[in-house]
């Protein structure tokens, strides 16, 4: 999120013509599924305007801190979405993380929060860009679109995430997604108890899907954008076809990055995908299950 001076269009809020609503500022774009009675269901859309006016500037103000590094110590931080942030990332401090890593997720809760507080919601869905936090009522289910490969941006599988799983929060991270990334993953979706966790910990196992190859190419994240809280750091910018045991190998990295946080409790399940060939956390299959694309769901 770059908060440089843009002639950024106007905040707009829509209703889709699916139902769903449309909620827009600047870098920000929220889509919400709303599952609720009658007479909840406009104070629960009120409930998510207010949650969401303000909050572009109010993290603009903070972004000096949220930009730095916290192997530098918890920043001082104010506004909640910001405290949200930092402590999603600060169990990741020992490696290079700033709290950038888990601004989707951590806005996408915010929201979510607000819309949950509305008696008579039963699900909601509240999708920052693929990164998505989710409110499921006792007994209540949803389904949710996967996206398999980033560059195409489109669901190609659903998860079934039930109220008694734990899952609160979905998000997805790799090359070609709309944050920079320093390794070669096409895809890590990671599913979490909530959606800053989530966040941080897709960017972070995503990372750590890498390999070096002529085929691979980087590039300094200041040099791609000034404001990147990435710093010189070398980012991918563009992966041509590897040798299938080289991505294994990236594969594996990345898996073993992805079991230290599901024995930590950070995570529940990842899955990791790259140029055809996928790896799960265990048990990740059954909270993955591979639905038809085409049914009914929130994306």
């Amino acid at each position: 999120m770059s908060c440089a001076l843009k002639r950024w269009p106007q905040p707009r809020r829509a209703l889709l013509a699916d139902g769903r609503l449309l909620i827009e500022d600047g870098p920000i774009r929220l889509v919400l599924a709303i599952e609720a009675g009658r007479a909840a269901l406009a104070p629960a859309r009120a409930a998510a305007f207010r949650a969401f006016d303000g909050l572009l500037g109010a993290l603009c103000e903070e972004l000096p801190a949220l930009r730095r590094p916290l192997e530098g110590g918890f920043p001082t931080l104010h506004h909640p979405v910001a405290r949200r942030m930092a402590e999603a990332c600060w169990p990741h401090r020992a490696r290079f993380v700033t709290p950038m890593a888990a601004v989707a997720g951590a806005i996408a809760e915010h929201v979510r929060d607000a819309v949950a507080a509305v008696p008579g919601v039963s699900t909601a869905a509240v999708n920052n860009g693929g990164d998505i936090a989710l409110h499921l009522a006792p007994g209540a289910s949803l389904r949710v679109g996967l996206v398999h490969d980033l560059a195409s941006g489109v669901p190609d599988g659903m998860a079934v995430v039930r109220e008694d799983g734990g899952v609160r929060g979905i998000a997805t991270s790799g090359w070609p997604g709309r944050s920079f990334s320093l390794g070669i993953a096409d895809a890590v979706t990671v599913l979490a108890g909530d959606a800053a966790a989530a966040d941080v910990a897709a960017t972070l196992i995503a990372n750590a899907v890498d390999a070096e190859h002529p085929a691979i190419c980087r590039a300094p994240a200041r040099a791609l954008d000034p404001d990147s809280d990435l710093r010189d750091l070398p980012v991918t910018v563009g992966v041509g076809p590897l040798p299938p045991e080289l991505v294994r190998e990236a594969l594996a990295g990345g898996l073993r990055e992805a079991e230290r946080m599901v024995a930590r409790g950070l995570i529940l399940a990842a899955c990791l995908r790259c140029q055809g060939l996928e790896a799960l956390t265990e048990g990740a299959s059954p909270r993955l299950a591979a639905l038809d694309a085409a049914a009914p769901g929130t994306t």
